[in-house]
């Protein structure tokens, strides 16, 4: 009997898999990542190891080989089945071989088969891939390496992606991880953070404008590794202009130059929206939503969605309509219908809010979405349309199809819940629906981002995008990738054209922006040189490539023999996998063939947590190989509102005196689980069994919800002994306390309520910006010309100093 050697699970098998190693380079919004997988036979039969990976939907994954005994094998890509079929034949006639390809239900999940690996023989697997860096809020380019790839729920009866079960010791190591990074700024760059121990970062120039660091050896991989890049100017239109591949095949994609423009509109201050619309909230109640948002965040998943629902019933207009779904294995609804948002429908709803858990067995979205979709609109009231999820469903691509069919009825804002939610779900079905999306795990909060998506669906949206093009005689642009049918403020947007035709790299040239808010059009023109940058990798072709193959895929005739040879076409001509092709190596020249009975080894993911009442798995720890970036995803931890250096890997400082437990001081931190510095802000939920039924004690409510708690429909405060507590204020000292001899008290309140906001949870603005504005909103309809002196008065009574025109008095 051979006794198993090297890294083992936890039934004693050899891990074949035993090194990753990955090298990433930034260059602005783009990031081009090279991998190696390194694999060792150390059984007594030929060996087959499969390893199933995330990557970010967006990427283009290309160039796969296999390195064996010092030969270098180049895979072709060739039509998918075709590609298997090769396989198979090479593996039953002995032939070392390796195949890539994307899963056929998700495009945020790959596969990579290693067969007939010989005993005791090793073989190194390179692949590369492009992807697209989104933009955070505060400015930071964000790089995240997904550590997590989750189970896909599959109802009876149907088959999902393969995705390993997780069956190794959390605490070893499965293999290890290698990690190096160069970043690139025109402008320079200011910092550079990361949610990991890296080394300090080493500028490689004096202007700043390039930087590298990389992963602290021995360094647990538990968590999606994140990397944020600082620049100036980095929030400005801009393009970028990358020469074709001399090699290529002339008049293809690859063989001209290809631009890829960075959009960035700023909407008129004086910009108005409609105070109207129903507004459709569909949340996730499936068992896996029970689970913890990250290691230093105890919050379930299901708690922090029910949090922020809260926030969101409270910052509705008045007049609106809504509804909210929960689903799972079936589906329900607060209302059979939508209702109108007033006192009686939202406290209604929130009562209802109350009881719902993560008790609905599987993630079976689709369902609830056609019974939404089949619901008839509310005439004169837009339809928006927000997913809360985990993102643990298999049926993705028909998932986009019925979002994609229903788009003209509506606009649809996605909030990836935890790490491993799918990209291709989240991303897909709001690029599908003209809306926005957003990925929350690790320290962050879903509120802020989700009431942030709020104000995007209150205010107006840009529509009608056309692009004009001024560029010299004889140059012709084509469009690449199509135009998004809506566009929101401040939000950047990214276009691909092939230029085409001799270009003078001594010109200039420039794409102009048109669009209309309501009956006011807008344009904005961002100009750029013809002298184009050279890319060894040619990632803005490749990305150019994916976006073509991203809008076929879903497109009305992507199921057409037609487009089945278009997606062959120009996955072939970029060299990038698609729905429709495969990578395939064979070592040909092996000197025999490879004797003995086939063992099939699925690479494993390391144990986590029990999710919950589903009795799904918690992949976590040293989880597939993981590529990909989740649009504005977790924060990097922060101290006083500032994120915490790279460097600091000593505890944080204690607080400035007198600042310890003051309601609305700046400085609420505890350290999280790898010792940075975690912001607190007031993350006890308002609801608060789910915590208890995780083993955790119930947090008290913060003051700040407890005080929205109390909150009308209508944005005022109504009088009460538990919000003069609240206040900090004696039973009756609101009335004694009155401007006005004959002043409404809810005025009064209200007026309170609102300068206790804008004193003590300064911080949290961005969760209680709408509904203070619709507090102002009632409270400017009533106090007439003293108002400023109410606020004076207010300031006195509560021992603040809120300006009036904090208040936009």
């Amino acid at each position: 009997m051979v006794r198993p050697c090297g890294l083992v699970t936890a039934r004693n098998i050899p891990v074949p898999l035993k090194k990753i190693s990955v090298r990433v380079e930034v260059k602005g919004f783009v990031a081009d990542v090279s991998a190696d997988l390194e694999y060792r036979n150390e059984e007594a039969s030929p060996l087959e190891a499969l390893f199933t990976f995330p990557v970010d939907s967006d990427s283009a994954v290309y160039n796969f080989q296999a390195t064996v005994d010092g030969k270098t094998i180049v895979a072709e890509i060739k039509e998918r089945e075709q590609a298997r079929d090769d396989y198979d034949d090479a593996i039953s006639s002995g032939q070392e071989a390796f195949l890539l390809e994307e899963d056929s239900s998700s495009s945020d999940i790959f596969t990579c088969r290693v067969g007939n690996l010989p005993p005791g023989c090793a073989a190194t697997v390179s692949f590369s891939l492009a992807q697209e860096l989104p933009l955070e809020a505060d400015g930071a380019v964000r790089f995240t390496l997904p550590a997590v790839l989750n189970p896909r729920y599959c109802p009876a009866g149907t088959q999902g992606p393969h995705i390993p079960q997780a069956s190794a010791p959390v605490d070893k190591p499965l293999y290890t991880l290698e990690l190096e990074a160069h970043f690139h700024s025109p402008h320079g760059i200011s910092r550079i953070q990361s949610n990991c121990q890296v080394t300090p970062v080493e500028f490689l120039n004096p202007d700043k404008t390039s930087a590298k660091l990389s992963l602290v050896k021995g360094q647990g991989f538990d968590r999606d590794l994140e990397l944020l890049m600082f620049s100036e100017k980095i929030d400005e239109p801009s393009a970028i202009l990358e020469a074709g591949l001399g090699s290529a095949a002339p008049g293809t994609l690859m063989a001209d130059s290809t631009v890829m423009v960075n959009l960035f509109p700023r909407f008129p201050e004086d910009s108005q929206g409609v105070p109207s619309g129903e507004f459709i909230f569909l949340m996730d109640q499936s068992g896996s939503m029970g689970t913890s948002m990250s290691h230093g965040n105890a919050r379930s998943r299901i708690q922090c969605a029910k949090d922020t629902l809260l926030l969101l019933l409270k910052s509705l207009p008045m007049g609106c309509f809504f509804n909210i779904y929960g689903f799972g294995s079936h589906f329900t609804s607060f209302f059979l219908k939508s209702v109108e948002y007033n006192q009686i429908s939202m406290q209604e709803a929130l009562s209802k809010l109350k009881e719902i858990n993560a008790d609905m067995g599987g993630t079976e979205i689709l369902q609830p979405l056609s019974a939404i979709y089949t619901t008839p609109c509310v005439p004169g009231h837009p339809r928006q349309l927000f997913v809360f999820t985990d993102g643990e469903v298999f049926n993705t691509k028909q998932v986009l199809a019925e979002v994609q069919k229903n788009s003209p009825n509506h606009r649809c804002f996605s909030f990836g819940i935890g790490e491993g939610a799918s990209t291709a779900l989240i991303k897909g079905i709001a690029k599908a629906a003209n809306g926005s999306y957003e990925f929350i795990t690790g320290e962050d909060r879903m509120e802020p981002k989700v009431l942030r998506t709020l104000k995007y669906a209150l205010q107006p949206s840009g529509t009608g995008l056309s692009l004009s093009w001024d560029l010299p005689p004889g140059v012709e642009a084509v469009l690449l990738s199509p135009l998004p049918s809506t566009l929101f403020n401040q939000q950047k947007t990214i276009v691909y054209a092939q230029l085409k035709g001799q270009m003078d790299p001594k010109l200039e040239c420039g794409v102009t922006l048109k669009y209309s808010l309501g009956a006011q059009p807008i344009q904005a023109e961002t100009r750029f040189s013809l002298r184009p940058v050279e890319c060894r990798s040619s990632s803005v072709h490749r990305l150019a490539a994916k976006a073509l193959l991203r809008s076929l895929e879903l497109g009305p005739d992507r199921d057409t023999e037609q487009v089945k040879r278009r997606l062959v076409e120009i996955s072939t001509q970029a060299n990038i996998v698609c729905s429709q092709t495969a990578f395939i190596a064979i070592n040909k020249e092996l000197g025999q063939a490879v004797q003995g009975p086939l063992i099939h080894r699925d690479v494993p993911l390391c144990a986590g947590k029990s999710s919950g009442s589903a009795g799904f798995p918690r992949v976590c720890g040293f989880a597939a190989p993981i590529f990909g970036t989740r649009s504005d995803s977790a924060r990097i931890p922060r101290v006083c509102g500032i994120p915490a250096p790279i460097f600091a890997s000593c505890p944080p400082p204690p607080p400035p005196p007198g600042q310890m437990g003051i309601p609305g001081s700046s400085y609420r931190t505890r350290l999280g689980s790898a010792g940075f510095p975690r912001a607190c802000g007031f993350a006890a939920p308002i609801f608060a069994a789910d915590d208890e039924s995780l083993g955790l004690p119930a947090p008290e409510e913060p003051p700040m919800l407890k005080l929205i708690v109390l909150q009308n429909a209508d944005g005022s405060w109504t009088p009460d002994p538990g919000l003069e507590a609240l206040l900090g204020l004696s039973p009756g000292q609101v009335r004694g306390g009155l401007p006005l001899e004959d002043m409404d008290l809810t005025l009064w309140s209200t007026i309170l309520a609102v300068i206790w906001l804008n004193a003590f949870a300064a911080d949290s603005k961005d969760e209680w910006d709408l509904l203070v504005k619709k507090a102002l909103s009632w409270v400017k309809a009533r106090a007439g010309a003293d108002l400023v002196e109410c606020v004076k008065a207010g300031n006195r009574l509560l021992k603040t100093s809120v300006l009036p025109e904090t208040l936009g008095l």
